[in-house]
Parts: C-alpha cells; sequence; structure tokens
C-alpha cells in the first residue's frame, strides 16, 4: 500500500493536513527498545525550526496508544497520534472547486475522483509530523548497533520578498557495517531514494559523488582500498552493488520551492477555465531547516528495516 514504508519495520502513516490528527502504526519494532519520550519531544520541536517557516503552530505532543508499557517497546504495533490543533480551513474555501499549477490537487483528483482541498490534504508537508514520531522510534533502536544518522543544510538560498526557494540537504549515516542491503531489485540506495522522494517537495537523489561522477574517469571515480578494508575515497557514497560497505552512508536530496505562495495566481477549474486566485493560508517561504529532520527519520526508518533484515 501507498501508505506503508518498510518491510520488517513497517510504519503505515495517516491524516491529512486539516483532519483532526497526524499518526501512524508501526508494525515490527522489537521489544525491549526503550523509548525516550523526551528524544521524541526534541525532534518533534526540530520540524518547527526555520526564520521562513509557516507561522501555523502546532504543538505536535504524539500520543503513544500502544505497543510501549513501563518505557519499553512490547513488540506488539505501536500506534500514535498528533492531534492538529491550529487550523484555518476557511482559508482554503476557494480552492474546493480549483486546482493550483505546480501542486497535487488535479492529480490526486484524476487518481481518487476526489480530494481534501484544505491545506493541501495528504499531498501537505503536515504529513511529515508522523515521519519524524516514527523516525525517533527507529532512531532508537539504531543507537543499539551504533549507527547515528545526521542530516545538514547545504543550500539553502533565503528566499526572495513575496517568494519562495529550495534547497539542497546532505545526509550522512556511520557505523553501518558492511553487508547490509540486497542487490538488484532491492538495494539499500534504491531504497533510501525511495524513502527520500516520499517526502513532499523531493526533487532529486544523488549518493556519494552523484551527478559529478559522470564527469570522472573510472580510474578518478573508483575507491582506492585503505587499511582495514576502508577506502581513501568515499565516491560510491558507502554502497556498492546495493550493499553497504563499511563506509559512512553519504546521499544529498533535492527539494523544489514551495508552489503556494501568497501572490496572484492562475489556477484552472474543473471546466478547464482559468481563474486569478491569491491563496490564503499559512505557508512556509524556505521549509528547509524544518525538512533537515525529516530526511533523517526517512533514513532511520530505511536503515532500521534492513538491519532487522540482517537479523
Amino acid at each position: 500500500m501507498s501508505n506503508t514504508i518498510g518491510t520488517h519495520f513497517k510504519l503505515t502513516a495517516y491524516g491529512e493536513s486539516h483532519g483532526p490528527a497526524i499518526g501512524g502504526v508501526i508494525d515490527g519494532c522489537p521489544s525491549g527498545i526503550e523509548i525516550d519520550r523526551d528524544f521524541i519531544a526534541s525532534e518533534m520541536a526540530r520540524r518547527h525550526e526555520g526564520a521562513y517557516a509557516t507561522p501555523r503552530r502546532e504543538p505536535d505532543e504524539v500520543e503513544i496508544l500502544s505497543g510501549v508499557y513501563e518505557g519499553r517497546t512490547l513488540g506488539t504495533p505501536i500506534a500514535f497520534t498528533i492531534r492538529n490543533n491550529d487550523v484555518n480551513s476557511d482559508d482554503y474555501r476557494e480552492l474546493a472547486g480549483l486546482y493550483r499549477p505546480g501542486h497535487a490537487d488535479y492529480t490526486y483528483e484524476q487518481r481518487y475522483g476526489l480530494r481534501d482541498h484544505r491545506g493541501g490534504g495528504r499531498a501537505s508537508g503536515r504529513i511529515t509530523t508522523s515521519f519524524v514520531a516514527a523516525g525517533a522510534i527507529a532512531k532508537m533502536m539504531l543507537r543499539n548497533s551504533g549507527i547515528k544518522i545526521s542530516a545538514t543544510l547545504q543550500n539553502c538560498p533565503v528566499p526572495p520578498e513575496g517568494d519562495s526557494s529550495g534547497g539542497i540537504i546532505e545526509c550522512t549515516v556511520t557505523g553501518v557495517p558492511a553487508g547490509i542491503g540486497n542487490p538488484v531489485f532491492d538495494k539499500l540506495n534504491a531504497r533510501l531514494a525511495a524513502a527520500m522522494m516520499s517526502i513532499p517537495s523531493a526533487i532529486g537523489f544523488e549518493m556519494g559523488a552523484g551527478f559529478e561522477a559522470a564527469q570522472m574517469t573510472g580510474s578518478q571515480y573508483r575507491d582506492e582500498w585503505d587499511d582495514g578494508f576502508s577506502t581513501k575515497t568515499n565516491h560510491c557514497g558507502g554502497i556498492q552493488g546495493g550493499i553497504s560497505n563499511g563506509m559512512p552512508i553519504v546521499f544529498r536530496v533535492a527539494f523544489h520551492p514551495a508552489v503556494t505562495i501568497n501572490q496572484p495566481t492562475e489556477c484552472i477549474d474543473r471546466n478547464g477555465q482559468m481563474h486569478t486566485l491569491t491563496p490564503q493560508g499559512r505557508h512556509d517561504r524556505n521549509h528547509l531547516p524544518r525538512t533537515v529532520v525529516v530526511v533523517e527519520a526517512m533514513a532511520a526508518l530505511t536503515m532500521a528495516d534492513f538491519m532487522l533484515d540482517k537479523v
């Protein structure tokens, strides 16, 4: 199903931007993992970072409904919910019969026959709250294996006045032993790419040297051996043949700018007629600082899934 990620460590996520709640169910998390609720809260707070983030302010308190007892996971499904409190759906009333340019309004309605137009519905960046909550639990599991995940802004331009901007986030995963992943159709790098491209506004993915590798010669690109099965360079980004080689896993994700901005926009209705509309509502002018933790979360979910595949 398109709302579930993972084979062994699974997250099924639910919720829309202006619905009652966002949340998910994690299935396959091992028992005995210590749950640090303060850490979960701190991860959720990171999703609010950024000078150009939306003024919408949600408390994002994660309520764990099942699967945890006396601070440890039971090995049973972990259900959690995050209430939507700061919504103003009236701002989106005019969009009920219109399709904004660059957004998923038209494609969702073509796919399902109807859509929730409030705040972008299921296509909104708001849905990433469940990714972050589940990713925090995945990070706690990965700690036991010595795996750490850290993402940083690589390129984050200041948005022009009245407009928006995108950027690039780089993520590094350390502590992954050699031999994690699968070849051919279930490669670790392919699954990481799929996870990252599941984040709203993700538009590009590259590992290691990435697109620069296309300009290298074979002798320049290959990672020569160093001591202890390490390599002198890491152009492959820590994965070869779809399987980790023990070097840091390094990848970058490009994000396009938010396409809903508060300036006159040409929208089209269901009859193909054009309408000039100035969208209301609260929108990010640059969402990259608050997306850093989302990238980490999706990497954590992917790595947790593969680490359980190794068992």
